[in-house]
Formats: structure tokens, C-alpha cells, sequence
């Protein structure tokens, strides 16, 4: 019979989608069959799933950890952030609207019957369930209505463990404060508590996990050191996203202000001969940059008046002039082309505005959204590639007869006439290792990198570290069966 567990936080970003992950990992190589599941996610970084839909990228890296295929079942509800009060929903994979913060508070309760939905069809195909919470249940002014964390555990009649981060500092507030607010049906979910992020001598710290144990009648199910690979796992929040020093190629990218699908990032962090370096607002881009890589956005107009009120347009009008290699993935190909029309608001006012003019084409914001796996091949190398496209928009123009992708029975993508300067609404190219090492090479970089036996090696090392540093019998005697309808 299928058991399930679920891993809240104290906070944000403490840390519990790679315990999940690697939670993931050390039960499957132990014989279960286990499924993640994520009842409310908030991300712009979005996988594509094998059935066509849309998840956070957290749920699909844990998927991966568990060997399973990706399935829209896993994150039912996905808010997309557009603007400061708004976000685009996605119900079980598929764009549902866009909805003002305030509304959605109203009726998110609503949403609660589709996220159970969707956990019972993973209950129906799995031994073990693992649930990620989103944010922390102390939050008590979210707490009716709420999906996420302790409205679903209560629904599903689901455990709970709860995790602080003592790298943030405060852990013994953060668990005994979490308990000091919570109401009694809320807390007689929790079974107990982890602290992770621990730096240092483990044992230095046996007095704060005891104090806490006191405090709350909960057991400790482990101290969790620092996992210092964690960087090379795909990162789903913009939070983590992160410079990397790596060799002489430098490549360049502006954090945009709604920047979407960045896992793009990931195989070139893992390059250990490219420096990668995330400009944040305020800052020019470097002059000595090899390639300026413009990132996908989950509003590409709004993300390209941020990128010239940056100035970035003058930078990087300089480093063209200056002979260095432009890449725009999906909104940043967009944002490439000489104008964008959204004649119907899509992407949020109607009209049309110019773009950077770097390559001849031109795009338009309408059509059916495309979530799609793809398999493609480099013009002329033909070296292989798997992807996806996740967009909304057209792209036409001159330089769209200089393809340099083929997908299927189509061309994909634009050239200007230097060959420097291209786009592409195809994401995920760098994870193939052959095309990635092409690449880098037209930027005097060598690469004998397999990345994806990378992120293979260190889920295996995750989850040899959460073996050695939790309970994972006593997590696993912990869980039971949900209820389901």
C-alpha cells in the first residue's frame, strides 16, 4: 500500500526541494517505487513534462532522482509570476489564466479538489509519495484556504516533517517558533523536525538539536551538513542562481527582472573552463565578456524596457562592435528582433515596441501557447540535441532563412550575417554535451564535459549524504497511507 511523507520548511529556500530530491534518490535505490509531488508551486522556471504540461523544475529534477517520467500529476498547481500582483496559473500542466494576487487568495481554495486529484493518481502508481511544501505553514495569515502546506496535509492526512536551516541562523526560533503559532489540528500533523545546512563539526550542535526536541516533543530525524555539490544539481529559483568561476571564456548574462527558464545556465556553470557571471540590475555588463546570453522571460516587453533602463542595450551594442558572440533563448530571441506586437495583450498591454534590432526578424505575441519536448539537430554540424519550447509569439524575418537548428521536419532559429549573433526558442541546447562543446569551441573554450552523468553523480552523492546524516528508516517508519477519496 502506498505510504507518503511531507517535507515542509520554515521558510522559503531552506532547502527542501534537493532533500526531496535526494530523498528521492536513496528510496528508490533502496527497492520503492516513489513519486515527488508539489500541490501549489511558484516558479518562471518551469520543466516540460513527458505528457506535454508544465511543472516546477524542482519536481522534474526529482523525478529524475526517482527514475520515474516527468508527469504534470507531480506539480498540479503552478503560478508563473508576470508581474509584482500578478501571476499566470497552470492547472495540472495546462495555462488556466492569469489572476491578480488578491483573487487568488480569495479562490485558491477551489484549486484544492485538482491537487488532490492529481496526488491520487500518483497514490495509485507508487510505494512511497514525497510532498513538498511551498514557503512555511508559520505564515497564518495564509493559512485558510491554504493548498500548500498545512491545508493539504490535513486534507490528505498526511505527516509531516519540518526543516530549518541553521545557516540562516536562529534554527531553534525558527522550529519552536513555527510550533508556537500553529493551531492544534496543524501541529498534530508534524512528527517531527531536521535541521539542515549545517557547517562545520555536526556534533557542535547535539545541545540546539536537543533543546529543540525538548521544546516541541518532536525527534530529530538529523542534522544535515552542507552539500556542497548542490550547485551543480538544476536550479528552479531565480534565488539560486549563481555566478560561477570557472576559465578565461566568459559568459555574460542580465538577470532580468522576470527571467524564465534559466536551467540553460546549468550545463554551462558545470563547464570548468567558462566563467559564468549573472549581472544583476545597477550593474553594466563586462567588456571582456566571449558571449552575452540573453535568457528566456516570462514577459518579454516588460523584461526588455528593464533591460534598456539598465543601459544594457549600450553595452551590449558595444560588445557586438567589438567582435563578441550573442545568443537570445525564447523571450531574449524575441527581444533580439527589430519590433514584438502584441496586438491582443498577451503579454500585457497591447501595441508594439522595438526591439534591439541585432537580428532581422520580427515577432508577434499570438498562437497557442507550444510546451513541447523536442529533439533537434545543429545546422550543418548536425550534432544532436534535446530540448523544449515553452512560448507564447511567432518569429519571422531575413535572418530566419539563416536557421541553424532543425527540428523535425522544420528549421528553428536565426543567424545575422557574421554568424555572432543568434536565437533560438529552443531551450536546454547546452545539456547536449556535443553541440555544447561546438559552441564554446567557436569561443576558444575546450569542453570533454558529460553533464548529465554529472547530475546523475550527484544525486548519488546527495543521497549518500542524507543516508549518512538522516534517519531515513525512521522517515520512512513515519509515513502512511493518505487519505484518498
Amino acid at each position: 500500500m502506498v505510504r507518503a511523507i511531507m517535507i515542509q520548511g520554515t521558510g522559503s529556500n531552506v532547502g527542501k526541494s534537493v532533500l526531496v530530491a535526494g530523498l528521492a534518490r536513496a528510496y528508490t535505490r533502496r527497492g520503492l517505487k516513489v513519486a515527488p509531488f508539489k500541490p501549489q508551486n511558484m516558479s518562471n522556471n518551469a520543466a516540460v513534462t513527458e505528457n506535454g504540461g508544465e511543472i516546477g523544475r524542482a519536481q522534474a529534477l526529482q523525478a529524475r532522482a526517482a527514475k520515474c517520467p516527468t508527469h504534470t500529476d507531480m506539480n498540479p498547481i503552478l503560478l508563473k509570476p508576470e508581474t509584482d500582483t500578478g501571476a499566470q496559473i497552470i492547472v495540472q500542466g495546462q495555462r488556466a489564466g492569469t489572476m491578480k494576487a488578491g483573487d487568488y487568495r480569495k479562490d485558491k481554495s477551489k484549486l484544492l479538489g485538482a491537487a488532490l486529484e492529481s496526488f491520487d493518481r500518483l497514490c495509485s502508481n507508487a510505494d512511497l509519495v514525497l510532498i513538498e511544501g511551498a514557503g512555511s505553514p508559520a505564515e497564518t495569515n495564509l493559512r485558510k484556504g491554504d493548498i500548500a502546506n498545512m491545508g493539504f496535509a490535513c486534507a490528505a492526512d498526511v505527516p509531516v516533517v519540518l526543516v530549518g536551516d541553521i545557516h540562516r541562523g536562529g534554527v531553534i526560533a525558527q522550529i519552536v517558533g513555527t510550533q508556537a503559532v500553529l493551531d492544534t489540528g496543524d501541529l498534530e500533523m508534524i512528527t517531527g523536525f531536521a535541521v539542515n545546512r549545517f557547517k562545520g563539526d555536526v556534533s557542535l550542535f547535539d545541545e540546539g538539536r536537543n533543546d529543540i526536541a525538548a521544546r516541541t516533543g518532536w525527534p530529530c530525524i538529523g542534522v544535515v551538513p552542507w552539500f556542497h555539490n548542490a550547485w551543480r544539481l538544476p536550479a528552479e529559483d531565480m534565488m539560486d542562481i549563481r555566478s560561477h568561476s570557472g576559465g578565461a571564456c566568459k559568459v555574460v548574462v542580465p538577470q532580468l527582472e522576470r527571467m524564465a527558464n534559466f536551467d540553460d545556465l546549468d550545463p554551462l556553470s558545470a563547464e570548468p573552463g567558462v566563467t559564468v557571471e549573472i549581472i544583476p540590475a545597477g550593474r553594466p555588463l563586462p567588456g571582456d565578456a566571449d558571449l552575452v546570453l540573453l535568457p528566456g522571460s516570462k514577459s518579454t516587453i516588460g523584461d526588455l524596457a528593464y533591460f534598456r533602463a539598465q543601459g544594457w542595450d549600450i553595452d551590449l551594442y558595444a560588445h557586438v562592435r567589438r567582435g563578441g558572440h550573442v545568443l537570445g533563448l525564447c523571450g531574449g530571441y524575441q527581444m533580439l528582433g527589430k519590433s514584438i506586437a502584441d496586438p491582443d495583450g498577451v503579454d500585457g498591454r497591447p501595441g508594439t515596441v522595438e526591439g534591439l534590432g541585432l537580428l532581422d526578424v520580427t515577432t508577434t505575441m499570438a498562437g497557442k501557447k507550444q510546451v513541447t519536448l523536442r529533439t533537434a539537430r545543429t545546422i550543418p554540424g548536425h550534432e544532436p540535441i534535446t530540448g523544449y519550447e515553452i512560448h507564447m509569439g511567432r518569429t519571422e524575418g531575413p535572418d530566419c532563412d539563416r536557421a541553424w537548428l532543425e527540428i523535425e521536419d522544420r528549421l528553428e532559429g536565426a543567424t545575422d550575417t557574421t554568424g555572432r549573433i543568434r536565437g533560438s526558442y529552443l531551450h536546454g541546447i547546452f545539456s547536449s554535451d556535443s553541440f555544447r562543446a561546438r559552441y564554446l569551441e567557436q569561443l576558444g573554450a575546450a569542453s570533454d564535459l558529460s553533464y548529465e552523468d554529472g547530475v546523475e553523480d550527484t544525486l548519488d552523492a546527495l543521497a549518500d549524504h542524507l543516508e549518512q546524516h538522516m534517519d531515513l528508516d525512521r522517515l520512512l517508519g513515519m509515513a502512511r497511507p493518505p487519505k484518498r477519496p
